[in-house]
This record gives C-alpha cells, structure tokens and sequence, in this order.
C-alpha cells in the first residue's frame, strides 16, 4: 500500500527544496509529485508560488528522518504521521485561494476538449458556478481576454483519477442517449413504414374497389343492350 501524501504536497515540496539537501526525486516521491514540478520549483520556473509549508512542524517528518535522506540519497523519506483526511459533504469543493484564479483556465480546458461533461460535473469538478461556466462557453466573462485553456490536473484543481472519471460519466451518459436516440429513430422508421404499408393497402383496395364497379357497369350494359337486342328481334320476328 502506499504511503499517504503531505496534506499540501505542493507547499511541503517548496520547503524541502528551500530548507534541505534532499534530492528532487526524494522530494517528489514523498510529496506524489513529479520530478520536474519539483525541479520547476528549483528553478522558480512555476507558474504559481508557494508558500513553503514545514513537514516537521506538522509531524509527517522528523529531523532524523530527513537528515537520513540526505545523507543517502536511494533512501526513500517514510512519513511519520500521516494527514487527517477532511470529508466534505456539502458546497463546493474547496480550492485554495492560490489556486482560484486558475480556475478560468481549466474551465476553459475542459470545456474545449471535453464537451460531453455537463456544466453540473465541471462545477463539481472544479468548484464553480453555472453562471462562470457559462460565461466563458459564451465568452462573456469579464476576464476572457486573459483566459487561456490549461489542464486542470496540471494546474492543481483536480486529480487525473477524478478528471478521467468524469470523462467516463459523461461517455456512458452521451452513450446512452445516443443509443436512446438511435431506438427512437428505428421505431418512428418502422411506424412511418408501417403508415406507408397501411396507405398502400388502402390504395389496392380502393383500386380493387373501382375495377370491380368498372366490370359491374360493363356488365350492366352489355346486359341491357343484349336485352335491347333480344326484344328487337322478338318484334321483327312478330311483324314478319
């Protein structure tokens, strides 16, 4: 199982690489970061700066424990007293304030490259309003001049595992009302076929109808012209 991660792994990453002579890999390891946010730090090449934030003050790590880790650098920092997990039932979720101005951007993101999440998962996702939403789909927002799409998981806003199961969601719901629609489709083509055969019926018969009244009207005529006939010779007959 692995160990848990700092409760601000970010923050915790800046104070190591300020405060101690830990490795970048090191620090990344024990923060669940990767090596070159860690170097970015380093180098003051991060989009956003951190306040550094004292693992040891905390308690997740000790003075042994850290200076174990410089002194060998394939020693892998274990952390002395994990973070107490904080449940969110209700609200939103909760984005540091360093990171809200960055939520604009990952909007944008989303809504560029993946249409098929609802404005209710993104909301949930990132921790915003119908209304902000909206106003960048419609590029309103006050600040659109400036926005410009970044990847949430990159910018901190949520996890790959939350992103990529809000993906899943919305292609199973999309699916399946694609698959409803397609049902619909198929049943208003079989009643429309089925419209069409009942009106094709319908005309045989009518015509069925006329050609059996045509025959009955010759019929009746060459009857009646025998009958003409037949008392015309009977009257000759009778005066010859």
């Amino acid at each position: 199982m692995a160990q848990p991660t700092p409760l601000m792994p970010h923050a915790t990453a800046s104070w190591l690489v300020d405060n101690t002579a830990l490795s970048f890999e090191q620090i990344a390891e024990f923060c669940g970061l990767h090596i070159l946010e860690v170097q970015a730090m380093a180098d003051d090449l991060a989009s956003s700066k951190y306040t550094g934030r004292d693992p040891v003050h905390s308690g997740e790590l000790t003075h042994e424990e850290i200076a174990r880790g410089q002194a060998n650098p394939e020693y892998r920092l274990k952390m002395q007293k994990a973070p107490v997990d904080v449940s969110r039932t209700k609200g939103p979720r909760y984005t540091p304030v360093s990171k809200r101005q960055d939520k604009p951007d990952g909007i944008a993101w989303i809504i560029r490259n993946h249409p098929e999440i609802s404005d209710a998962q993104i909301g949930k996702l990132i921790g915003t309003t119908r209304n902000t939403i909206n106003a960048i789909r419609e590029r309103s927002h006050w600040n659109i001049a400036n926005i410009t799409p970044k990847d949430p998981v990159t910018l901190g806003l949520c996890s790959q595992r939350e992103l990529d199961a809000a993906v899943a969601r919305a292609a199973k719901k999309a699916g399946a009302q694609q698959a409803a629609e397609q049902e619909a489709e198929a049943e208003e083509t079989m009643a429309a076929s089925r419209r069409d055969d009942r009106e094709a019926l319908i005309e045989e018969l009518k015509a069925e109808r006329e050609a059996a009244a045509r025959l009955a009207s010759e019929a009746a005529q060459e009857a009646e012209a025998e009958a003409w006939l037949e008392a015309k010779r009977a009257a000759e007959a009778g005066g010859a």
